[in-house]
């Protein structure tokens, strides 16, 4: 039987001959019949080429296995059923109105008093209903975005391709878009896949504006005066299958809800956008043209741009991304270089800053990203024979489990925080140093420099250190002298540390004994940022500073800390790497 994976808007469709994959055109359609030979290769008859193309199938394991079950995605059109569209409580869901922001319950009651419609969308409510607190809180309405200028003075439209507006509350910012600008802004030719005939405006609005999300678990809507929340796209069931199942993330791809892994959507888009002499795709609900293709380039930087994204989620979440997956994402990992640094270096935030950085750089890791935005702390990982798929840890990711346990989506810490911990470590990793060195070192940045307190606290140190790592020499009774002297040893080695990070002759060798490993020189961390971290270790290197008050207890400022203040920065470097040295349960 053949199954309809994707409905591509096209103007010429090719014939497609031989048996795996057999892609046929009907009305405008493609089909995929399930294959007879995982090796086959493709051959493909243009209408305007008379000389086939062969194609290899580069991945024939991730078919070898594949359930016949995993390829339906839409049936025939003359069998496809209608896809039950959910409307439920929000008590049902256990969301709490409490559990919104302040700021975004005031907007949300502004534009409520105007008379117009208001919903909370995308991972906000994700989040709500699996009682997380969400990083941010997006508001989706029927106003024009200038109405909402108009009731929120302080606010601002931002974006020319996607337009939102900004409504600032002193720091804090909530986003609201429009409906009708989100109209605009697509195409008009979404397929009307799962759409039941009987449906009012209201719900066809909503369920357009749902299927430009990027995941199904992304794509729900929650009105929180109705009290109810909106599932167009089974986004509910696979949040519970996510997280009693671990099942795989279902991708939205061409205006559909796909059952698919990464690797059958990679390989895809791979074969379907690189050979077909397509003159017009709908990708999403967004249309281009050759034009805007050159070679993938467009479908590669979106599709890039979900890798990281679906990575981020994974992590945050403690959702598992089907083994298959790793190989395909491995296979297009070289397309996140197509993303800008600006949109690299947010993504890798996102990642590290919100409290989900030791399972962020797992995932990296095990899907073979790292290698390409953090080669450095790759190279270490091969170098210490840490497997993709170790269940085990290291100091790198006790590092960050440390800091994760002081972070959290609402309560993230400056980029420049997580910068400073890859450079500390990767200096330890070039040369292992004593365990007081290392005390010494970081209560001198918690201090603003004073080595001589530093240096006295740390000789009074008796509780174990954690010999698991080989960053760390066994400990010896250094004189004060020698521990000052190898103090300021270990402050250049940082600097050092942080420059190659940020050098792309540097990046480029850091693999180097590797020849397999691919190759890159990418550096996403921009000067401003580098400088920022070079002022967090200044102080050890030219010494105390004047005035400086250092931050003491156990209280966070986050709002500070969130915002670059080195009192804070400092005292959590410190504090990180205090508890990595000298565990918790060692001290008790």
């Amino acid at each position: 039987m053949a199954i309809e994976i994707f409905k591509l808007s096209v103007c010429c469709i090719p014939t497609f001959t031989n048996r795996f994959p057999f892609y046929s055109s009907q009305k405008g359609s493609l089909f995929l019949h399930r294959p007879t030979s995982p090796s086959q290769s493709i051959q493909i008859h243009q209408k305007f080429n008379p000389t086939p193309l062969r194609i290899r199938w580069s991945c024939a394991a991730a078919i070898e296995n594949l359930d016949e079950t995993e390829l339906i995605i839409k049936p025939a059109e003359s069998q496809r059923p209608v896809r039950e569209w959910k409307k439920l409580s929000s008590r049902e869901l256990g969301i709490s109105s409490l559990a919104i922001s302040g700021h975004a319950r005031t907007v949300l009651r502004q534009l409520k008093r105007n008379g117009y419609e208001v919903y909370l969308v995308g991972g906000c409510v994700r989040d709500l209903i699996l009682k997380r607190i969400p990083k941010d809180f997006d508001i989706l309405t029927t106003a024009e975005l200038r109405e909402i200028i108009d009731i929120f003075p302080h606010s601002e439209i931002v974006g020319r391709r996607f337009p939102i507006c900004h409504v600032h509350f002193g720091d804090e910012i909530v986003e609201v878009s429009s409906f009708n600008s989100c109209r605009r802004t697509y195409s008009r030719k979404l397929i009307p896949f799962g759409r039941p005939i009987d449906c009012d405006e209201k719900d066809n609005i909503r369920w357009r504006n749902c299927m430009q999300r990027d995941f199904t678990i992304n794509g729900l809507m929650f009105d929180p005066f109705a009290r109810l929340v909106y599932d167009y796209m089974c986004g509910l069931e696979d949040i519970r299958n996510a997280k009693f199942h671990r099942d795989n993330l279902t991708i939205v791809v061409s205006g559909h809800r796909c059952k698919l892994s990464f690797l059958q959507a990679c390989h895809f888009m791979r074969i379907v956008f690189s050979v077909l002499p397509i003159k017009h795709v709908t990708y999403g609900a967004i249309s281009y043209t050759p034009h805007l293709l050159h070679n993938l380039n467009v479908i590669l930087v979106l599709f890039a741009a979900r890798i990281l994204r679906a990575i981020r989620i994974a992590a945050r979440l403690g959702f598992r991304l089907a083994r298959e997956t790793a190989q395909s994402v491995r296979d297009l990992s070289i397309s996140i270089l197509k993303l800008n640094r600006e949109r690299l270096l947010r993504e890798m935030n996102y990642m590290l800053a919100y409290g989900s950085a030791e399972a962020s750089l797992r995932l990296l890791w095990r899907f073979g990203l790292l290698e390409i935005l953090l080669p450095h702390q790759a190279a270490y990982l091969v170098s210490s024979g840490f497997r993709r798929t170790d269940k085990g840890t290291n100091m790198l990711l006790t590092l960050f489990a440390n800091l994760d346990k002081l972070l959290a989506p609402d309560r993230p810490c400056h980029s420049s925080l997580w910068v400073a911990l890859l450079a500390f470590h990767h200096a330890l990793s070039i040369r292992a140093r004593d365990p007081l060195v290392v005390t010494a070192f970081s209560l001198a940045v918690n201090n603003g420099g004073d080595i001589s307190e530093a240096v006295e606290i740390t000789r009074r140190i008796s509780w174990p250190c954690d010999k698991r790592f080989r960053e760390l020499l066994e400990p010896r009774n250094l004189e004060k002298a020698e521990l000052m002297e190898q103090v300021m040893d270990l402050v250049a080695s940082v600097n050092h540390a942080l420059l190659d990070m940020t050098q792309q002759d540097a990046v480029s060798k850091a693999m180097a004994k590797y020849p397999q490993a691919p190759h890159s020189n990418l550096v996403f961390i921009p000067l401003g940022l580098y400088s920022k971290v070079c002022t967090i270790f200044i102080c050890v290197a030219e010494g105390k500073e004047g005035g400086y008050s250092a931050k003491g207890g156990g209280n966070i400022d986050y709002d500070r800390l969130a915002s670059g203040s080195l009192e804070e920065l400092r005292h959590i470097f410190a504090r990180v790497v205090f508890n990595t040295i000298y565990p918790l349960e060692s001290c008790s």
